[in-house]
């Protein structure tokens, strides 16, 4: 799958040595500045602040989800990039208080979000709110499970966004790219429908003016620099702990907390 183009510095990149330098070399390069982004605004964080990680397995990550009521518990934030990113947050900014929650589910669509949204979204007030949904909108059209279409996919996020920023004018609202990793579960009958998928994520937050995370195009360029697909996700879904890592590190340096 050939990259999206996205290019801006990421200084912080440096400072923060989550994986091999080799890969960050690779990932210098990946983001331009686009329109959802220039339209967005990056938080300012308050004391006591809400920071709300949503989505499917890859942000459920096997998250203790008997704790999760409990902010900042280790194992209610999973083994993956909210975890990461979260204790990164926290050591950062020990002064304010923040309150950290995953609420990912494994398996789940943009449907199965529009059923939990007022509990598990509108409920919490987050200040800040990330959302990676997609990969199973299309693999359970593949396997039989899901008559979903990409424009089904598209309008329903879209009115998930515009519901939350009516009841949450003040709430930073972070779209992250779906991505897949050419190994493992993905075949070639994934495309192109699954770069539409990508597109329409794209176009919603571009459209309500989120902030916009390029994890296809992040793990893309060390792909292409070398390293091999599964050392990132061995399914080509789910990823690895570098992966997870590598997610955790180009969140935080694009929603710049």
């Amino acid at each position: 799958m050939a990259p999206s183009g996205y290019s801006m510095k990421r200084p912080s990149l440096n400072r923060r040595q989550l994986i091999g330098t080799s890969a960050l070399a690779a990932g210098a390069s990946l983001f331009n500045t686009t329109s959802a982004q220039a339209a967005a605004t990056k938080p300012a964080l308050q004391k006591n602040d809400t920071i709300l990680f949503q989505g499917d397995s890859i942000t459920d990550a096997g998250r203790d989800k008997k704790n999760e009521g409990h902010p900042n518990h280790q194992a209610a934030l999973g083994r993956g990039y909210p975890l990461l990113a979260g204790s990164g947050i926290l050591g950062s900014h020990p002064d304010l208080g923040l309150r950290i929650h995953n609420r990912g589910i494994s398996g789940h669509k943009v449907p199965d979000l529009q059923n939990r949204w007022q509990k598990d979204t509108l409920d919490l007030s987050p200040a800040v709110l990330s959302i990676l949904i997609g990969v199973n909108d299309i693999w359970h059209k593949i396997n039989g499970k899901y008559e979903g279409t990409v424009e089904s996919y598209k309008a329903g996020y879209d009115g998930l966004i515009k519901e939350t920023k009516k009841a949450l004018p003040n709430t930073t609202i972070v779209i992250c790219e779906p991505f897949v990793l050419r190994c493992g579960a993905v075949k070639d009958t994934w495309f192109p429908e699954f770069d539409e998928f990508r597109a329409a994520a794209k176009e919603v937050a571009e459209a309500n003016g989120t902030l916009w995370v390029p994890f296809q195009t992040m793990f893309d360029e060390p792909v292409a620099a070398g390293t091999k697909p599964e050392y990132w996700a061995h399914d080509g879904v789910h990823p690895s702990f570098a992966g997870h890592s590598l997610m955790a590190q180009t969140w935080r340096d694009v929603v710049g907390i």
